[in-house]
């Protein structure tokens, strides 16, 4: 065994020896101003990151920097309150280390949301918008380097990287809650920086509906492993030159608390019609 799949099963048996043996049914990782849900989450176990071997630990305002382990819609779920980015100096493959510990204690399912500028001129921030895929021009990417066969294939399909059947389940619950969901494709930059005007505009003509810099790296490493993968994006601002303001962290976390009680009826109505031959 190679020494990345060492340090993965270390970090799933250390995870595994605090909340036991029971099966978690799906993990979602809660992005910017959307990691109050989980407080929510019923029968909880919380672990720091920097409790767990080789993690490594979140610095961004709005990350709680652990994971919690309990019952959502009577699912057994996990949530990780903060993620990893790029920006903060982390590799790729260390972006996406939580999930690949995630696949190493067995889980199957994964939700990705996140705070994201909105590009598309039509909708508008606090908007919440399905991923259905993505664009991703950096060439970092967290499968860069010898691959891990317990991991998945060195070349793999993309094509489904946003589970279809999920999706289908997003716009059921969305419906029944009698909620407007967009729907469109996420455009990773590397940040920390915003994008400029001139990016915006390059990301529209590309195909974006919505810009950030986090998801992608996840997804890529989900869709190498087989997990079934649902993506929900918080339009928290308008990106860059389609209004005459600059742009701030403060508003991305503003934007969030503001819609966070229609993204938890969203996330609760989609954990309780969750496929049950996916769990």
């Amino acid at each position: 065994m190679d020494e990345l799949m060492v340090k993965l099963h270390e970090s799933a048996d250390y995870i595994k020896s605090k909340i036991g043996e029971e099966k978690v049914e799906i993990a979602m990782v809660l992005g910017s101003g959307l990691g109050d849900l989980g407080d929510k989450i019923e029968d909880a176990i919380y672990i720091d990151y920097h409790d767990i071997p080789h993690f490594p630990v979140s610095t961004v305002p709005g990350h709680k920097g652990r994971l919690v382990v309990g019952r959502l819609e009577n699912k057994r779920v996990m949530c990780m309150q903060g993620r990893f980015h790029f920006y903060e100096g982390w590799s790729m493959d260390e972006c996406v280390y939580p999930i690949r510990t995630m696949f190493v204690m067995g889980i199957k399912n994964l939700l990705l949301t996140n705070a994201a500028g909105c590009v598309n001129k039509e909708w508008k921030p606090g908007d919440l918008m399905l991923i259905t895929d993505h664009i991703k021009l950096i060439p970092e990417s967290p499968n860069r380097g010898p691959n891990h066969d317990e991991l998945g294939p060195r070349f793999f399909d993309m094509g489904s990287a946003y589970d279809k059947k999920l999706q289908n389940t997003a716009r059921e619950a969305a419906a029944s809650i009698g909620l407007t969901l967009r729907e469109g494709v996420y455009m990773l930059f590397s940040g920390p920086n915003f994008e400029t005007p001139a990016e915006v505009r390059f990301a529209r003509i590309a195909g974006a509906d919505a810009c950030g810099m986090s998801t992608v790296p996840e997804a890529i490493a989900a869709s190498q492993m087989k997990m079934h993968t649902l993506g929900i994006s918080c339009m928290t601002n308008m990106a860059a030159g389609i209004l005459d303001q600059p742009l701030n962290h403060e508003e991305v976390i503003e934007t969030g608390n503001r819609v966070k009680g229609t993204f938890e009826k969203l996330v609760r109505e989609i954990v309780k019609t969750w496929p049950v031959d996916m769990a």
